[in-house]
């Protein structure tokens, strides 16, 4: 590790083998907590490659653990995190609505890092056991419309890692490679990225592949549809700004999304919206989501549908029993 840092500290970048051979290392603990936290230290100083992102991306991927789940005709909604806002758990409430709606869900995610909560936490909060058994994940799809799959027990070079980024609590280079790594493959995905730069690297690295995307990003610096102002959206048929009431049909404050002090006010808070029970405004944020992710498939004539199909997952209390059914499969 010396030598690559010396080489790092040069200003000099790694090529797309060198730095997927990095990360490989990194998952068989080659290199020590302090070392792992200088190399992570190197991308808060400057932006990452598409080679360097590349590079990771294609270790993760290789020394995933194998999951198939009998079709790629999956959704996943996920954010980069590390936007700073503690926000609600937005993107795994649209999840369930989602679900609620018949479409099928694998939702990738993990601890929260530079937040209360990450949509582990709630999940684990709310009593979800986490697995990476095909057989519990299938039995999750079948009975809820979605599973859950946590990041570490899939990715080993996250697990290696993980203790260095919660000592860190802050956004590093980590947070850009789940949205790329999901080991479902999921064919549909809206992600979520916090920065205008993040978000035309997704798009390049997106573009080059053949899944149906939807890039969001708030122009006020959140990682979602916050409706807090307005809202990129890019996919392969290009870019487009939208205002939060045509996403919305209205307009909210960052207090109307506050996501609590707490990993127990946070899933409180998850359970109270999903319930039926949220504020207008905690409605209207995570339906926008859902109505997105769900005209990310194409299956529909147009947003506005999809919208009132997530009004009425969320209305018919379909993704409440979808949040039920999924702690059932467990027991």
């Amino acid at each position: 590790m010396k030598k690559i840092l010396n080489y790092l500290f040069e200003h000099k970048t790694l090529s797309r083998e060198k730095a997927r051979e990095v990360l490989y290392d990194i998952s068989k603990n080659t290199y020590s907590g302090t070392e792992i936290a200088s190399f992570i230290t190197v991308y808060l100083m400057r932006s990452i490659t598409i080679e360097e992102l590349l590079g990771f991306r294609d270790a993760l991927l290789e020394l995933c653990v194998p999951l198939n789940l009998g079709t790629r005709e999956l959704i996943d909604i996920v954010g980069t995190g590390g936007d700073g806002k503690n926000t609600f758990n937005i993107s795994t409430l649209s999840c369930f609505i989602v679900a609620g709606t018949g479409n099928k869900v694998a939702k990738h995610g993990n601890y929260g890092v530079s937040s209360i909560s990450g949509s582990s936490t709630v999940m684990e909060q709310l009593g979800y056991s986490f697995s990476s058994d095909t057989a519990v994940l299938q039995k999750e799809i079948d009975l809820a419309g979605i599973c859950f799959l946590h990041a570490p027990l899939f990715h080993p070079a996250l697990k290696a890692a993980a203790p260095v980024r919660r000592d860190l609590g802050i956004r590093t280079f980590f947070n850009l490679l789940g949205p790329l790594v999901n080991p479902a493959r999921p064919e549909y995905q809206l992600i979520g990225v916090f920065n205008q730069e993040t978000a035309r690297v997704y798009n390049y690295l997106l573009q080059q592949g053949n899944s149906s995307f939807t890039i969001i990003h708030a122009l006020d610096g959140y990682d979602e549809i916050t409706l807090t102002g307005d809202t990129k959206v890019i996919t392969r048929q290009g870019e487009r700004i939208y205002s939060a009431e045509e996403l919305g049909k209205r307009s909210v404050s960052s207090a109307d999304i506050y996501g609590g002090n707490s990993p127990e006010e946070a899933a409180k808070i998850f359970l109270a919206i999903l319930k039926g029970n949220g504020t207008w405004a905690q409605n209207a944020v995570v339906l926008a989501n859902s109505a997105m992710a769900l005209h990310c498939t194409g299956r529909y004539s147009d947003y506005d549908t999809c919208y009132q199909l997530a009004v009425e997952s969320l209305e018919s209390g379909r993704a409440y029993q979808s949040l039920q059914n999924i702690l059932n499969a467990q027991r």
